[in-house]
């Protein structure tokens, strides 16, 4: 089973920079979208073979997320059931009999941390929700966390302790949260590996140059990691100011 994740900065946008070129490259069995950027009623898309799942925010022309599925879920849901952090369209759930699939849109702490308060409470709350399904049944989650884990995980750590995604605060959460039973599966793979980044500043054209951050991630129960077979990066692939991130999880059973 083959999973894909990006942040699109923008679904329409996209759709004119070579989204559908890739879609039907990749073949992907799920397909998750962050940063969509649309309300209701403003896109329809033409997926043979996919069910389509959209959550949008309040405010228009902003957040945003989708799941494109080839398998039907036995149920899906929008947001994590908390009005406070469900209003920006930031995660939506798909069930299936063996597992649970998220995408998520983790909210920025801003320039200058103006949000990190808020981000820190929607932190303990989104892991509360993810321990309470992976309490039912295997959990992948994936998306923009806005937050380099490791050193490894952005080019100048140095200078960005205090820069939003790469805060003392930002980092323990998501250290937290792994510890709570959950894996980098990128970094299962390659625990050591530098210079791979998903996302790279417009404001500064660091694309060129491989100056950029790791914040994109597929995430997954432990009990899941004996069906883990790869993980990848598609840095090649633009369009957005990320790039998509892989996941292939073996075709046995999951229980």
């Amino acid at each position: 089973m083959k999973l894909i994740s990006w942040n699109v900065n923008g679904l329409r946008a996209i759709l004119n920079k070579g989204f559908m070129d890739y879609f039907q490259e990749v073949q992907a069995d799920i397909f998750c979208l962050q940063e969509i950027k649309l309300s209701e009623g403003q896109l329809e898309l033409d997926l043979p073979g996919y069910h389509q799942y959209y959550s949008y925010a309040e405010k228009k022309g902003y957040s945003g997320t989708a799941i494109f599925s080839r398998m039907q879920p036995i149920k899906h849901t929008y947001g994590i059931g908390i009005p406070e952090h469900d209003r920006e369209g930031r995660v939506i759930c798909l069930e299936f009999e063996a597992y649970y699939i998220l995408t998520v849109y983790t909210p920025n702490a801003k320039s200058e941390l103006t949000r990190l308060d808020y981000r820190m409470e929607w932190e303990d709350a989104f892991r509360t929700y993810l321990n309470t399904l992976d309490k039912r049944k295997a959990v992948i989650f994936c998306g923009d966390l806005n937050v380099a884990h490791q050193e490894i995980d952005l080019t100048h750590p140095d200078s960005n302790h205090r820069s939003a995604g790469f805060t003392d605060e930002e980092r323990d959460k998501f250290s937290k949260l792994l510890a709570s039973g959950f894996v980098d599966t990128f970094r299962h793979f390659y625990p050591q590996r530098r210079e791979a980044y998903t996302w790279w500043s417009y404001r500064t054209r660091s694309r060129p140059k491989n100056v950029g951050w790791r914040i994109d991630y597929f995430c997954a129960s432990e009990r899941l990691v004996p069906h883990l077979q790869s993980a990848d990066i598609h840095a090649q692939v633009e369009g957005s100011d990320h790039c998509p991130v892989e996941l292939v999880l073996a075709d046995q059973a999951i229980e």
